[in-house]
């Protein structure tokens, strides 16, 4: 049975890389029935895209949003790798709405969502910069799916190299850190209680305390990464991450091909 939530929030697909986790996404969307939408940027990854490049589970991605969208408001916010997007933003068809930013009042608190790009110095003074440090982090993921490839082939559980690094490199976990701290200073100075924000590729549900008062931060990570997603129901945010999945070692594999030849087994012994 699906589960039913109220606000479904999820950002930083990037549909039409190596790096997107779209069976994982697929399988998660299908078990869950939201009563409305936010995709909060970087969905259709335009920088990355390549006609060569869209494989069936992605796709399957947009058609089950365009169905809920047929159906439930699903609210399309534009991101850095989607801004493209941002020309014919706003603009509305059926129950599907492009916008660059929205407000919510979820339970008489108003949510401020935005990708978060615009507030990234990075994007706003060197773009080409920003350009070609996603080119690099997407040569990054298509290595890192290469090595995955070879881990989950012995068996071995998958690594990401672009979360390590943000983990673990001062430079990065600041960078962070600063843009979580101007998201909240901006959604107070708009007026916003709370902010939910995608862009950094960080999942994180809690609150900031700046000098104009305290606000609550809310980042619905990605599907490379992390397999998030922010959902609200009954009042409660709560933060969704998708399991990864159960790993056969290789030498399981090639054991399973006799043992499922021989029916008089007991079929629990393929393990």
């Amino acid at each position: 049975m699906k589960r039913r939530i109220d606000l479904l929030v999820v950002s930083d697909l990037h549909l039409g890389t190596y790096g997107c986790r779209a069976k994982e996404l697929n399988a998660y969307l299908r078990s869950i029935r939201p009563r409305q939408v936010v995709l909060n940027g970087d969905i259709i990854d335009i920088w990355q895209f390549r006609k060569s490049y869209f494989p069936p589970e992605h796709m399957k991605v947009v058609k089950r949003l365009l169905k809920w969208s047929a159906r439930i408001p699903v609210y399309y916010v534009t991101g850095n790798h989607d801004e493209a997007l941002r020309r014919y933003s706003p603009m509305r068809v059926g129950h599907l709405r492009l916008v660059d930013k929205l407000v919510l009042d979820l339970d008489g608190i108003p949510h401020w969502f935005i990708h978060g790009d615009i507030f990234d110095a990075t994007m706003k003074n060197a773009k080409w910069l920003a350009k070609l440090g996603g080119f690099g982090y997407d040569l990054l993921i298509r290595i890192n799916h290469l090595v995955n490839a070879v881990l989950l082939f012995f068996g071995r559980p998958r690594m990401s190299f672009s979360k390590k690094v943000k983990d673990s490199v001062k430079g990065a976990v600041k960078f962070i850190s600063d843009f979580e701290t101007t998201m909240a200073d901006i959604a107070l100075h708009e007026g916003h209680a709370a902010v939910v924000c995608g862009h950094i590729h960080k999942p994180r549900m809690g609150t900031i305390a700046t000098a104009r008062g305290t606000v609550q931060y809310l980042n619905s990570g990605d599907w490379i990464e992390n397999m998030s997603a922010l959902e609200y129901h009954e009042g409660k945010w709560s933060l969704y991450v998708h399991p990864e999945p159960a790993i056969k070692p290789q030498a399981a594999r090639q054991s399973a091909k006799p043992v499922a030849a021989r029916p008089e087994l007991d079929p629990v012994a393929r393990g």
